[in-house]
Parts: structure tokens; C-alpha cells; sequence
């Protein structure tokens, strides 16, 4: 059995505010979802603010919350600006408050006199710790103290590559009772995945993030499930960069879900392609989305595609064969079509694309296909020429625009993406066209359409494009029939809370 319990105890939520009153809500908020919970003491503003909250605590802590107190000093990565003498003071009063454990960084522990940690009025369990916010310490950084009188060991290390975040999570969890934590964004799949490797806990901010890479308490437990997480669990991905904005996880996972699947999907940052290629047999991955900038380079590490991905030369769908080769398709030809088919009568229509990418090919040569005329317009000259060659189009200059008419507007750029979504790539001036439709679906209605609306010109989400694409992708991964209203209906929610968000004073 872990030192820590077993389930959803193994997932720590980290409480810190700079107020007892903002503490006592993140932590009603944080024993719904775990009994297990992180006090970051050094992050209260005050002394009196601390006694404040050991009071509460005594009053309202349940009997089955295990609680380890923090109280982080500075030269250790946390807030507490006073001594040694004093962090220790705070920690033993934590424990009189009932805490069962407290974490005791590196830091401190070399300074302490030669003696044990033991003879110290600390909580009854101590985790001690150490942090590496600039790379991979050596899993001898804990130095030539002895940590045999500890009960287990943290160590937080900050992987720049994909790679060196599997290998940390590999080597840190060979340990008995050691807590892994990968920190920073290119880390996070590993961090979710801690749990399953073995990590003796994993950590998840109740609000505010307390380190680079977290994810908030809800997203770990509800959405990526990382304490049920095990050996048999399929593992899927987005990859790209940026990633963090994409909304896959939550289309994907919501299907999981809903159909009992043990599966989870995670976001991949890439930075270097074959980085990610390298480290994919690691984390065990069955099959991957491709979104900016690898649609179309990913090709080149392909094993086989089928002709129509060959055909347009881009790739938004990977499976991960049982002998670990690549097998390519391209779902944005559906999301194109299925969206565009019930807003017009394809066949002779003209069709402006803006971009030359891969989700603009694959428009490109959906739209083609079925029969409609397809201009190009793109920042890249180059490659908008090539793109049109490729599917018997025409290039059109953007000073063209201001004149030229067509039966639909398609933007296959990223221009007015979340978080720069004030931003449109074409002005009212150049919309002239019944139907407008943006590939983009975070915002859901983005500058260009709201532009567009403004001219009383037909419009069409790219929400409509990634919900079918992305149940495309799935049914491909999992060969079952995709929970397509639940899936809707996650996406939409989570685009109406923030933009409601957005527009709340």
C-alpha cells in the first residue's frame, strides 16, 4: 500500500492564499474532491494570519483529512521571508493544529545542527524535498545527509524536453516512497502520469498556481483522472505549439467518460518534433492529434498515411500501430465538409481560403472534391501558388479583396486565436461573400465573424469543424460509435463559461 493511501488521497491539493478567510474556502473546496491536502503556509501575509488559520482548523478540519503543512522559505523556492528557527516554529504549531505531515525542503535540512530531524516538534511524518525550477537534479541532490530519518522524499525537477521528463519520472519512481514532480508546461503530460509510474503522490492547485506546469485540482481529478490512471490505461495526445488553449482534452476525455473507457488524452507541448517521437513510446501512446505548426512535417516520420492525407500533404490524426509505427490520416477534411455542407450547395461554389497551412490544404482538397472552385489567398506566396497548383485553384493577392465576391470566406489561419482574439485577419472592407466561416473555435464567435455578422453575412463556427473532426478522430482510435451530444455539449459549456468570463467586470 503507498505511504500515502490509496485513490483519490494520492492526489494532494495544494492550498495558498495570503488570507485565512480565502484558505478556509479553497480548502472546503479541495476535501470534496480529496482528503489529502497541502498548506502552504509561508504563502499567509501574516503571523497572525497563520494562528488564524491552525484555530480554524480545529475547529472544522474532518476527521479523514490528511493534511501536510508547508511553510517554504525563500532559498527553498516559497514565500516565508523569516528563519529557520521560525519555519520550524510554524511547522510544530501545525502539527499541534493536526497536521499529520509537513514538508521540509533540502534547504533547511543542511543547515539544521547534526542531529535528527526527529529530536524537532515536527509533524509526526516529514516529506523532505527538493527543488529544481532550472533542470534535472541528480537523485542524490538530497547530498550526503542520510534521509533515514524521513518518512519520504520529493523530488521537483523542471525537464526542458519530453524526453528528459520521461526519464526523470522513470528514475525518480524506481525510489521507495519518493513523490515525482515534473514542473513547467513541456512536463505535464509526465506530471499527470506521475501517479501511474509510481509516484507516492501528485500535487494540483486548488486556485492559484504554486509552480510552473499545474493544473488546477478539477482538471487532475475530473478531467484527466490522473488517480485512476494504471498500466492498462490507453494513452492519447494533441500535440503542438502552442497547445495549452486547445480544447481536445476535454472533447476526448468527455468521450472516455462517458463511454467507461480507461483512456485519457493529455497535451503534448512540443518544442522539437523529433523530441516528442523519441519520448512517444515512453509515455505508451496509442495515437496522437497533430495540430500548428506539424501538420505537414510530421509526414516525414510516417510509416504509411492513406492517399488522401498523401494527397494533401497534411496529417491531423496519428495511430500508433502495436509495433510502434506511424499510420497518418487527415479528419479536418471531414470537419470542412460537415460543416460547409449544410450552409451551401457545394458543387460550382467559389470559395476563398486565407492561409496555406495544413488546415487550409486539407480545406483546400475537401472543398475541391466536392466539386466547389477554390481561390487562395496567403501571407506566403510560395506556398499559396503550390497549394492552388495542387488543387486546380487560383491564387488571389489580399489587395484583390476589396473587389472580388465569392460564395464563402474560409480562414485556415490561427489570426484571432485565443488569447489575441480582438484580432481579425480580414477588415469588414473584404468581406464580400454570403458565407463566412473561421477554422478557429476558441473564441466561438471571433472577431472575423462577429465582423462578418456585423454585414449581415452568414456565419459559421469553427466549433462545428472541431467537433466533427475531433469525433472522427476518436471513432478512428477506439472503433466505437463516438457520445457525440455529450461531447457537444462539454465543448459549448466550456466556450460559454469563458466567455462569459471574459465579458464579467
Amino acid at each position: 500500500m503507498s505511504l500515502f493511501g490509496k485513490g483519490v488521497g494520492r492526489i494532494c491539493a495544494v492550498v495558498a492564499a495570503s488570507s485565512v478567510r480565502e484558505m478556509a474556502a479553497q480548502l472546503r473546496l479541495a476535501w470534496r474532491e480529496t482528503p489529502t491536502v497541502e498548506l502552504r503556509l509561508d504563502w499567509l501575509k501574516s503571523d497572525s494570519e497563520r494562528r488564524r488559520l491552525f484555530a480554524w482548523l480545529r475547529r472544522h478540519r474532518p476527521r479523514k483529512a490528511v493534511l501536510v503543512a508547508t511553510c517554504r522559505r525563500r532559498e527553498g523556492g516559497g514565500l516565508f521571508a523569516d528563519s529557520i528557527q521560525d519555519e520550524l516554529y510554524w511547522l510544530a504549531q501545525a502539527r499541534a493544529a493536526g497536521c499529520l505531515w509537513c514538508d521540509l525542503e533540502v534547504e533547511t535540512l543542511r543547515k539544521l545542527p547534526r542531529k535528527s530531524v526527529r529530536q524537532y516538534s515536527l509533524p509526526r511524518r516529514i516529506l523532505l524535498s527538493v527543488h529544481d525550477f532550472d533542470g534535472l537534479p541528480p537523485l542524490n541532490a538530497l547530498g550526503s545527509r542520510s534521509p533515514a530519518d524521513v518518512d519520504a522524499i520529493k523530488i521537483a525537477a523542471t525537464p526542458r524536453t519530453l524526453v528528459d521528463s520521461a526519464r526523470f519520472l522513470r528514475r525518480a519512481t524506481k525510489h521507495r516512497n519518493c513523490v515525482a514532480v515534473p514542473m513547467g508546461e513541456v512536463a505535464l503530460p509526465a506530471r499527470l502520469l506521475a501517479l501511474r509510474e509510481g509516484s507516492a503522490l501528485a500535487y494540483a492547485p486548488v486556485a492559484a498556481s504554486t509552480a510552473p506546469g499545474q493544473l488546477s485540482l478539477y482538471e487532475t481529478k475530473q478531467l484527466y483522472r490522473a488517480h485512476a490512471l494504471n498500466r492498462r490505461t490507453q494513452v492519447f495526445a494533441v500535440i503542438g505549439d502552442p497547445v495549452a488553449h486547445s480544447l481536445s482534452p476535454l472533447l476526448h476525455n468527455t468521450a472516455f467518460i462517458e463511454r467507461k473507457i480507461n483512456a485519457v488524452y493529455l497535451p503534448f507541448l512540443v518544442k522539437d518534433l523529433r523530441d516528442f517521437l523519441k519520448a512517444a513510446p515512453d509515455f505508451g501512446l496509442r495515437g496522437f492529434s497533430v495540430t500548428l505548426p506539424y501538420k505537414q512535417s510530421i509526414l516525414r516520420h510516417l510509416h504509411d498515411c492513406d492517399s488522401l492525407s498523401a494527397d494533401i500533404g497534411a496529417v491531423n490524426t496519428v495511430v500508433v500501430r502495436r509495433d510502434g509505427s506511424l499510420y497518418g490520416c487527415n479528419t479536418d477534411y471531414v470537419g470542412v465538409l460537415h460543416s460547409l455542407e449544410t450552409n451551401l450547395t457545394l458543387p460550382k461554389c467559389q470559395v476563398l481560403i486565407l492561409g496555406a497551412g495544413g488546415s487550409a490544404r486539407a480545406a483546400a482538397f475537401a472543398l475541391t472534391r466536392a466539386g466547389a472552385g477554390v481561390s487562395i489567398c496567403a501571407r506566403r506566396e510560395t506556398a499559396a501558388r503550390e497549394l492552388a497548383r495542387a488543387v486546380g485553384g487560383q491564387v488571389v493577392p489580399r489587395r484583390a479583396l476589396r473587389t472580388k465576391s465569392f460564395d464563402a470566406i474560409l480562414n485556415a489561419t490561427p489570426v484571432g486565436m485565443y488569447p489575441h482574439a480582438a484580432v481579425s485577419p480580414l477588415a469588414a472592407g473584404e468581406l464580400h461573400c454570403r458565407i463566412v466561416m473561421d477554422l478557429i473555435y476558441r473564441p466561438e464567435r471571433t472577431q472575423l465573424l462577429k465582423l462578418a455578422a456585423k454585414k449581415r453575412i452568414a456565419v459559421v463556427s469553427g466549433v462545428e469543424m472541431f467537433l466533427a473532426q475531433g469525433i472522427a478522430q476518436w471513432e478512428l482510435w477506439t472503433k466505437r460509435p463516438a457520445p457525440r451530444k455529450a461531447m457537444r455539449r462539454a465543448v459549448l459549456g466550456a466556450l460559454h463559461a469563458e466567455e462569459r468570463g471574459r465579458s464579467s467586470p
